[in-house]
């Protein structure tokens, strides 16, 4: 994600010890601070997102075996075709 006129400033808090290993990082040096915080921001939300929809599908198909009652007996009737 390269910088565009549409980015907004944010201020971020971090304690010296994180920003020094931050600053000492060579992709920080190569890149700035602000293009690998925006980087792991979106990898977060990503990672985030993931686990969501893994949950709701858990939640959704995780604690009934087969295809619920009125499927009961159809689970072995589908077949892939050939290739």
């Amino acid at each position: 994600m390269l910088y565009n006129g549409n980015m907004k400033a944010i201020q971020v808090s971090v304690d010296d010890e994180l920003l020094a290993r931050l600053d000492a990082d060579d992709e920080v040096r190569r890149d700035g601070r602000s293009a690998v915080l925006r980087r792991a921001a979106d990898q977060y939300l990503r990672q985030r997102r993931s686990r969501a929809i893994a949950s709701a599908y858990e939640l959704a198909y995780g604690r009934k075996p087969g295809l619920g009652g009125e499927f009961a007996g159809w689970e072995g009737e589908g077949s892939w075709p050939e290739q």
